[in-house]
Parts: structure tokens; C-alpha cells; sequence
């Protein structure tokens, strides 16, 4: 495995760690995306402040796919969302009948927008690199991109620039702090 690799999980599973607890309502999205010529499905979760959740590359887009999707996010987590959005896609409601009945679902074409604009970082990555490798590379390369490019994009359309220069100097102290990188000065 090499170096980037290995460091890149490592810390972006640091800044997992120093994230808050996911918020109670989660968004939902499948996307099609190249691997070797042929068609895979990247599932994403986020939640409703636009943290990546999870990420799971799958080569099928049925009920299994997306109870597998469930399954993986939900485990060793000791809450669950009080809802979830998605775009429609049948095989949440598989999902949702089976693994969290008890979880209100919405679904609906532009009720997911926030899991569809998410998309961007992906493809403009997928465009620049001219294509996905392995599955399994892919999974691990998207899940580490997902978590450290959140880290650095805060809500800017949130904020005023006071309060969005502070949140992006706070990003890059805690990289520092993780990463026991230094900036020259």
C-alpha cells in the first residue's frame, strides 16, 4: 500500500473522529460513475450540515445494493436519523421497509438537491484523473477525498467573511494538529 494511501485514511479518519455527531436528518444519492469502462454506483450519505457520511462503490443499483448501503453506514453507530431524503429510487424503500421501518423517508426529485450538488468534487476528480481505477481503489480513494475536501469547503454561502475565515483557519489548525504538518512562516 503506498504511502499516500495508508495517510490519507489515517487522516482522514482523524477528522472523522473530531467531527460532530451526524445530525438527525440524512440525504441519500447514488450516482454512476466509470471504473475500467464499465458502469458502477457511488452511494453516498450526508448529512443535513453537508458532512460525507459514508461512501460504498457497488457494481448493482437493486434492493440488495441498497440494504448492503444501510447495513454498512449503520454499523457500530449508536444512533440512528429520525429521517432520511432521497430522489425516489426504489431501493431505499426496500431498504427502509427492512432495516429502519421506524425512520420517517421522504422522497422526491428535488428534495435531495443537497446530495445531488455533492456530486461535483466527484466528477470534476473522476475528469482530471481520466478514469476510476478497481472498485476497491476507487472506494478507498472516494471515501478519503470525501472527508478531507469537507474538511477545507465550509458552508460559505452561510457565513459572512469574518466568520468563514475563522472556519477555514480552524480547518487548517486542526490539519496541523493531525497531520504534525508545519507552515512556513
Amino acid at each position: 500500500m503506498s504511502g499516500a494511501v495508508r495517510f490519507g485514511r489515517i487522516f482522514a479518519s482523524s477528522l472523522k473522529r473530531r467531527r460532530p455527531r451526524p445530525r438527525d436528518k440524512w440525504h441519500l444519492d447514488e450516482v454512476f460513475i466509470c471504473i475500467r469502462g464499465k458502469l458502477h454506483y457511488l452511494w453516498r450519505a450526508i448529512d443535513q450540515k453537508d458532512h460525507v457520511l459514508d461512501i460504498l462503490v457497488q457494481e448493482r443499483w437493486n434492493a440488495n445494493a441498497g440494504k448492503r448501503f444501510f447495513k454498512r453506514r449503520l454499523a457500530n453507530l449508536w444512533y440512528r436519523p429520525k429521517r432520511f431524503v432521497t430522489d425516489g429510487l426504489s431501493s431505499y424503500e426496500v431498504a427502509h421497509r427492512v432495516i429502519l421501518p421506524e425512520v420517517r423517508h421522504r422522497a422526491g426529485p428535488f428534495l435531495n438537491n443537497r446530495a445531488e450538488n455533492l456530486r461535483r468534487p466527484t466528477h470534476r476528480r473522476e475528469r482530471e484523473m481520466q478514469w476510476l481505477k478497481p472498485p476497491r481503489q476507487a472506494q478507498r480513494f472516494l471515501s478519503v477525498h470525501a472527508t478531507i475536501y469537507g474538511h477545507f469547503r465550509p458552508r460559505r454561502h452561510l457565513m459572512d467573511a469574518t466568520r468563514y475565515h475563522q472556519t477555514l483557519a480552524k480547518a487548517f489548525q486542526i490539519w496541523q494538529q493531525e497531520t504534525c504538518v508545519q507552515t512556513a512562516t
